[in-house]
């Protein structure tokens, strides 16, 4: 959940950056640093490992004075926390200075290539590679601007990124490619600022400009000149933000669950940073005690969980059974400790909650406490009781989620599982080395896919206005997407108060078939996967009793659209990454359709964010 800010105009930039880095202090992180052009013309940088304390405690026994810079707060993805993994990253020069938020998926080629050309590199993070190809192709060119657009149209993956040199120490250049790394363009009265998020600079400015994806800005003390990464120019609309902590927290987005949804490509990133070795294809999770020996002792696996976290325990239990080669069980919390569970010390329990606190899932984690079983934890709230109770124990890293009907730390926790499943099927010896390299490639491309899927929001507008007025729906999945659409139900009844079921698609003909008419609109996930032919079939036996299909499918299936009413398009995916992109139309659908019907989407009817009461 990395920070950015930037600053250039009158005043001490390492004091402005600074202070907005505490601002995003929420979003957590292991590293901190600054970079200021001092009045000398060069590049001073101070980076230290751990909290803001830490660097503010570097900057006072060596100073940087200077009024442009760029700061940065760092969760580790390639490289180790450490001082000299932490941002800002310099060239071979020290005249090129970045931060940086997103995942390099082609670093590794591009460092090779560049270290052919003679670049040598100072850490193990995938940000050094673009301050070595802004170096580069400042070769061939005398602007920093033109320099620094060639360089990010190499870069594969979804970013935000800030770039400074002392060769033009009068600008900032400012860019976003994808949706997992937001760029905030502050405008102040001879000073300008750049922000990962608002809370960093609303001190000072409430007028506010938003990057979009593959946009780049020239950022001045007067002012800022957008283009798009082709180099077309761009107006751009500025924002007024209110001094409302909660409008504020908002920006742009009519509620939190739209912010929270448009927010995934961000959270997914962040749950995966510091977690994965992309060059020693590991899984690092610190907060997770068990050795290889501890691990194939677990002979068993129980998955505990209520509402939208349960149905990420049924996606879980497709990947612990499959990576790690442990038998799974998924349960409700409500009901795990009033059966007596079958459970004892070889079995390892998870529990999954985002805030921590739900009652129904402590009872269980209790009950399998006391049976003596192992628990371990995937939580999003930090400090809470699941996550103090529990053996082992891994973060979502989503942040704050304040719409009552979850959505980042759905796609959140479904990351936590794969790398959990991944790292114990290392540790019980089943995933070689090719295979956790082609898992975590996977993993490494998923920010960007999910951030495709979040650019379509005028196909969701169009359906909401067709559909909004029916009264039932029905959810069709088979495998891992099954869940998904039990989830995408659930999404529609919280928030629209719309009856909607969710089924395996293969169970239509055994009963539910019969609801099936021209007033029941049918959302089937057919992605191009091992059912694929089967969920075709099932679109084609809806169809046949006169229903209606929206068919989530794979982004260029020409053939399902001859089958199906309407279509949304997801790219291709792992399957066993699949739920992660396939869930974001749901969503989407069911936020859309609320808001047609006038619904209080943050605050549904009779529902709490945590329910803290049996």
């Amino acid at each position: 959940m990395c920070g950015i800010v930037g600053y250039i105009g009158d005043k001490s930039a390492c004091e402005v950056v600074v202070e907005g880095l505490h601002r995003l202090e929420y979003r957590g992180y292991d590293s901190a640093g600054v970079a200021v052009i001092n009045g000398g013309g060069r590049i001073d940088v101070r980076r230290e490992v751990g909290k803001l304390a830490r660097l503010r405690e570097l900057l006072e026994k060596s100073p940087v004075d200077g009024h442009i810079g760029i700061g940065h707060t760092r969760w580790a993805t390639h490289g180790r926390p450490s001082a000299y993994n932490a941002h800002p990253h310099t060239d071979c020069s020290g005249e090129i200075v970045v931060v940086h938020n997103g995942i390099v998926e082609n670093f590794l080629d591009l460092r090779r290539e560049l270290e052919t050309k003679g670049h040598v590199f100072r850490s193990e993070t995938d940000t050094e590679v673009i301050a070595h190809l802004v170096e580069e192709y400042m070769k061939g060119t005398d602007s920093l601007e033109e320099a620094t657009r060639q360089a990010l149209n190499r870069l594969q993956g979804a970013h935000g990124i800030v770039v400074m040199s002392s060769r033009e120490p009068d600008r900032l250049i400012a860019a976003r490619i994808g949706n997992a790394g937001g760029v905030t363009i502050g405008l102040g009265d001879g000073e300008m600022f750049v922000a990962s998020d608002i809370p960093a600079i609303l001190e000072h400015t409430r007028q506010m400009v938003f990057l979009e994806s593959r946009e780049m800005a020239v950022v001045t003390r007067n002012g800022f000149r957008a283009t798009t990464l082709d180099g077309d120019p761009l107006e751009k609309e500025v924002h007024t933000i209110p001094w409302d902590p909660v409008s504020a927290a908002k920006g742009t987005y009519r509620h939190f669950m739209e912010k929270e949804i448009y927010e995934q490509a961000r959270s997914v990133t962040d749950t995966i940073r510091g977690r994965v070795d992309f060059q020693k294809d590991e899984v690092i999770l610190d907060g997770i005690p068990w050795a290889a020996e501890d691990a194939r002792a677990f002979n068993r696996m129980v998955i505990v969980a209520c509402g939208t976290s349960a149905y990420a325990g049924q996606i879980g239990k497709f990947l612990f059974e499959n990576l790690a080669r442990i038998p799974v069980e998924v349960d409700y919390g409500s009901e795990f400790r009033y059966r007596d569970p079958l459970i004892d010390k070889r079995s390892l329990v998870l529990a999954i909650t985002q805030s921590g606190e739900t009652v129904d899932t402590l009872a269980a984690m209790e009950e399998a406490r006391n049976k003596g079983a192992r628990l371990v934890s995937i939580v999003n709230v930090v400090g809470s009781q699941a996550s103090r109770v529990a053996d082992g124990l891994i973060y979502m890293q989503a942040g704050p989620e304040i719409g009552v009907a979850s959505t980042k730390a759905f796609t959140a926790s479904l990351v936590d599982e794969y790398l959990l499943a991944v790292h114990l099927g290392t540790l019980r010896g089943v995933l070689s080395r090719g295979r956790r390299r082609e898992l975590l490639h996977g993993l490494s491309l998923l920010p960007n896919l999910v951030g495709k899927v979040l650019e379509q929001s005028a196909l969701y507008e169009d359906l909401a206005a067709r559909f909004y007025r029916h009264s039932n729906f029905l959810y069709l999945g088979r495998g891992i997407n099954y869940p998904v659409a039990l989830e995408g139900a659930l999404k529609l009844k919280e928030i629209s108060y719309i009856h909607a079921e969710g089924y395996p698609a293969g169970e239509m003909k055994h009963g539910p078939i019969a609801l099936i008419d021209e007033n029941m609109p049918v959302v089937a996930i057919a992605l191009h996967d091992h059912v694929y032919e089967k969920m075709v079939s099932q679109v084609e036996q809806v169809k046949s009793r006169g229903g209606i299909v929206i068919a989530v499918a794979t982004e260029g299936d020409d053939f399902i659209r001859t089958k199906a009413d309407y279509v949304i398009e997801v790219p291709e995916v792992p399957y066993l990454l699949s739920p992660v992109v396939s869930v974001i139309p749901l969503q989407l659908l069911a936020y859309y359709i609320a808001v047609r019907r006038g619904a209080d989407v943050d605050q549904p009817r009779n529902l709490a964010k945590s329910v803290t009461v049996e």
